[in-house]
């Protein structure tokens, strides 16, 4: 009756330590075949980007999983059964179910804390044998094919994950100098590599070409990642390290601290630190965000730097999947991968269903293994079934299960890691903790971050997400076990290394989307991590009735890498064609036929002769003689280089161009903030809490008015709108934050914590975002792209909003940005606010100075500053006569004017001259509004009320 070989194989398919059971027997299996909408015994229909799994299952097998400690199998099915087995709670209440079991010569195995119950086999409890088939708690509808499949493998982790732990492993480790040079040792974390290490470090140094290593979550990928930096170095090449998130950078950042002190000389990037092209020129290593990479490869201007990269570390490359930074990191490894002569990949990727495929595509060695330094068992608890359409009921039953199981682990002892899908979830979630650790909440205000602050940390819980003020004190209570529960969003399992005993996954969603499974797997990571001083972990998905099915099917199959690029073929064409790797369609071909996308079956050309044509139709493109040929223009190298989207860029544009013009600053500021939050999606849908929608009410009756005062809110009042009534509406709240940021920018100074009750920081991606669109509007004065006024209104609002704690009014955007360019990319932090603070005490308000001293803190050469005093528009003059313009500009500044909607565009050429406005269409509503304006590469100047961003206005 027993058979418990199937359980002790090493192969796996997922993170979790999933083992597909026909991979563990000896029998022929027909080809699994895609199934998109396929129905499953009558139940809901199979996932359509999971493969459908054959259901066959010859051998005779009751598995069970008990909750209840009066529960007992039925005799006749325990006879039948080849394979019996049965997973149940580790308590002295199931000491007489084990005995019962024992007796009876049922192989069983127990858990610390164990929600589950259910079963899955082939036979029934008279002994009839039956097809597989799988049936929940409590008599719940049973299920067969694929559905059973995924429930057999499903307990066949648990099962594999609880078999007892060996008294030690330290045989496995081997000492660090066994493996690597001597004079590495100082620079590598631990004296010794655990099994993953040792096995994949002479891959490494053996061997010239790309390497993929897998290892699940936690198995200490990085000192693997430290040894091919070190090999690149010690050959005389830099070294680059990419990583998905800021956090990392800077969790990595601090690990690299150790080789500055040796010597090597290491390099930061990320979308918040500028660019030092000499500091990167002669750095031995960059750590950067794979975004930031690719921004650099973009620019051009370090392209010889580049090629000395001998080594490219990728952490996360199974993240080649992730729908948001997947096909950034795609484009950059296909244009990697073919010079494997010149630039070695090793990738580093958490267990991949399918790393035999992306390893293939890289053309790479894969080292795989399923060592962890920890036991992880996962579980699914299934929560009590609601309505459905009651959001309060079903986020209520996930924080009262979420309570009970983290009160289990706690009052064991353990520590406990929460994931939450929202801010406002981990805010509510830890008051519901602290509540149940007699803390009383009754009538906080969960926005109200100071009190949730105070009153869950009394209670030894505490909360971190990327904007809350108290995150840094939160990581280092929990590290201290100051605190024994950590409520967090996503960001902690992608970043901030937080080891716990158990893990609660307490909602499947983040934001309106379902949580990857690739994010699920590296939230069950930080349970039970070596750090933590503990060998076993436990993780737990909180599942309804409607989901859980499904989320066992995903868990199961483990996950897969797809590609992301066909989502944004014209973004990477027009990278590929702005960095002159490719020239012409059929050279954009062989690209495509080159990247992941096409690997796994996408090898239609036809998307990507779509993407010609439409960047072709909004102008990143030149138009040729030729069809074939893909010339980027001024405008596609422009939109390439600040990484906007090109399809939502030419939104933007187009709903501008089809905006009346303005006719005075408060109405341009008005239009681009209404236009930016309902054109870009991550400004549409930034959420916001009841405190901040009361003061976005408060923000939309000022926003009638223009008061900027070091005071504070206006206090005008202002009869309720309809809008009022009906409640804001999608964008309405980054557009609220763009207009304080344009109309009240005092409120920003000094960085205060708090604008009208809303968190600081939960504007910063609001704020970031429109920033970079506004910069490529402004960035288009030169090139005719834009109406003028947009480009003169959104070059100093995009420069305010950089500089916000400077609490930059109106028209300051021509002296920031000769602040800027005086103190140098890397520098401006510090100096910028310097500059403007002694500027601004010496009365000055614009660039326009007389003079070619460099000022103290000038931190370019004299050279340099005499070229930058030549860039400005100082002593440009516009002076409108009925239909005429005097004009005299700099020498090959672009001179834009317009009537209405209708513009036109001069190169200056040093002389006074006298020009023509344009005629105002017959149609035009703009006409009447008439104006001129002269733009060199960074500064600008414009007549009629666009004068008001010549100088900032006291």
């Amino acid at each position: 009756m027993r058979s418990d070989e199937a359980g002790t194989q090493s192969s796996v398919s997922a993170d979790l330590g999933v083992k597909r059971y026909d991979r563990l027997t000896a029998i022929a299996k027909v080809p699994a075949q895609p199934g998109p909408g396929v129905r499953a015994g009558g139940g809901p229909a199979w996932p359509q980007d999971l493969t459908v799994p054959d259901g066959t299952e010859p051998r005779g097998l009751a598995w069970w999983k008990a909750a209840d400690p009066a529960w007992r199998p039925a005799e006749a099915a325990l006879a039948a059964a080849e394979d019996a087995r049965v997973i149940l709670p580790d308590g002295p209440e199931y000491e007489e179910l084990r005995g019962w079991l024992e007796e009876r010569d049922v192989p069983c195995r127990v858990s610390r804390y164990w929600e589950e119950a259910g079963q899955v086999g082939t036979v029934n409890d008279t002994g009839g044998r039956t097809e597989l088939v799988t049936a929940g708690p409590e008599g719940a509808a049973p299920a067969a094919g694929p559905w059973a499949v995924a429930a057999r493998d499903a307990f066949a982790a648990q099962w594999d994950a609880l078999e007892e732990l060996p008294e030690g492993d330290a045989d496995t480790y081997v000492p660090v100098g066994a493996l690597v040079p001597a004079d590495w040792a100082e620079l590598l974390p631990h004296p010794s590599f655990n099994p993953v290490q040792a096995a994949a470090v002479p891959e490494v140094l053996e061997g010239r070409g790309h390497l993929v290593v897998v290892a699940p979550t936690g198995a200490g990928k990085t000192p693997i990642g430290m040894v091919a930096a070190l090999e690149a170095y010690a050959r005389g090449r830099k070294a680059a390290w990419l990583v998905p998130q800021r956090s990392l950078t800077d969790e990595l950042d601090r690990e690299l601290q150790l080789w500055r002190s040796r010597g090597l000389r290491v390099v930061r990037l990320t979308g918040e630190a500028a660019v030092d092209t000499e500091l990167i020129r002669s750095a031995d290593v960059w750590v950067a965000t794979t975004e930031k990479f690719e921004a650099i490869c973009r620019a051009g201007s370090l392209r010889d730097s580049l090629a000395e990269v001998g080594c490219l570390v990728v952490d996360e490359i199974h993240l080649l999947g992730d729908p948001t930074r997947g096909a950034v990191l795609e484009a950059l490894l296909a244009r990697v991968r073919e010079d494997s002569a010149g630039t070695r990949i090793v990738g580093l990727s958490a267990t991949v269903a399918n790393a035999e495929e992306v390893a293939r595509w890289l053309g790479a060695r894969l080292v795989r293994t399923t060592w962890r330094p920890t036991r992880l068992t996962w579980q699914l608890p299934l929560l009590d079934p609601v309505d459905e359409t009651d959001w309060a009921a079903r986020a209520a039953v996930r924080t009262g299960a979420t309570v009970r199981i983290a009160r289990q682990v706690t009052d064991d002892g353990g520590s406990v890691l929460v994931f939450c899908g929202s801010k406002r979830r981990v805010r509510s979630t830890a008051l519901a903790l602290a509540a149940d650790r007699g803390v009383s909440t009754v009538g906080v205000d969960a926005d109200d971050a100071e009190a949730v602050e105070r009153l869950c940390t009394g209670a030894g819980v505490r909360l971190h997400y990327r904007d809350w003020p108290y995150k840094r004190e939160a990581e280092q209570a929990f590290r201290a076990r100051e605190a024994d529960v950590l409520v967090a969003t996503s960001t902690v399992a992608a970043g901030v290394n937080l080891p716990a005993r158990a893990v609660i996954v307490s909602d499947t969603t983040l934001g309106m989307d379902r949580v990857e499974v690739s994010m699920v797997q590296q939230m069950f990571g930080r349970a039970g991590r070596i750090g933590a001083g503990e060998r076993e972990g436990w993780a737990f998905l909180l599942t309804d009735p409607a989901e859980r099915a499904h989320w066992q099917a995903r868990l199961a199959a483990g996950y897969t890498v797809r590609s992301r690029l066909a989502d944004h073929v014209a973004d990477h064409l027009l990278a590929e064609a702005v960095q002159q790797r490719l020239s012409t369609l059929e050279e954009a071909e062989s690209w495509w036929a080159g990247t992941f996308a096409a690997y796994q079956g996408h090898d239609s050309v036809e998307p990507l002769h779509e993407a010609a044509k439409f960047l072709a139709s909004v102008g990143c493109l030149r138009p040729a003689a030729d069809e074939d040929r893909l010339e980027p223009s001024a405008l596609g190298r422009l939109t390439s280089r600040f990484m906007v989207d090109a399809v939502l860029a030419d939104d933007l544009a187009t709903a501008l161009r089809r905006a009346p013009v303005p006719d005075d600053p408060l109405a341009a500021e008005d239009l681009l903030a209404e236009l930016l939050s309902t054109c870009l999606p991550v400004l549409e849908q930034a959420p916001f809490t009841e405190r901040a929608k009361a003061a976005l009410r408060e923000t939309g009756r000022a926003a009638a008015e223009e008061p900027d005062t070091p005071l504070g809110p206006a206090r005008a009042e202002a009869p309720a709108s309809a809008d009022d009534e009906q409640g804001p509406r999608a964008g309405d709240l980054a557009r609220a934050v763009l207009l304080l940021a344009a109309h009240r920018p005092a409120l920003f100074r000094g960085r205060p914590a708090y604008v009208l009750g809303i968190p600081v920081d939960s504007m910063t991606g609001i704020l970031e975002e429109a920033r970079r669109y506004l910069a490529w509007l402004g960035a288009q004065g030169p090139l005719g792209t834009v109406h003028p006024w947009v480009a003169v209104v959104a070059a100093d609002l995009s420069l305010r909003i950089r500089w916000r704690t400077l609490g930059a009014g109106r028209g300051a955007g021509r002296l920031l940005w000769m602040c800027e360019r005086m103190a140098t990319a890397p520098l401006a932090p510090g100096l910028v606010p310097r500059m403007w603070k002694a500027a601004r005490a010496r009365g000055i308000d614009a660039p326009d100075w007389n003079g070619t001293t460099p000022p103290g803190d000038c931190a370019i050469s004299r050279d340099g500053y005499r070229a930058l005093l030549a860039e400005r528009v100082t002593g440009t003059c516009l002076t409108l006569q009925g239909e005429e313009v005097r004009v005299w500009a700099p020498p090959g500044a672009a001179i834009r004017l317009w009537s209405g909607a209708a513009t036109t565009l001069h190169i200056a050429d040093g002389e006074e001259t006298t020009l023509l406005l344009p005629p105002a269409g017959p149609a035009d509503a703009g006409d009447g509004y008439r104006g001129a304006a002269v733009f060199t590469r960074g500064d600008r100047l414009a007549s009629g009320w666009l004068e008001a961003y010549a100088a900032l206005r006291a």
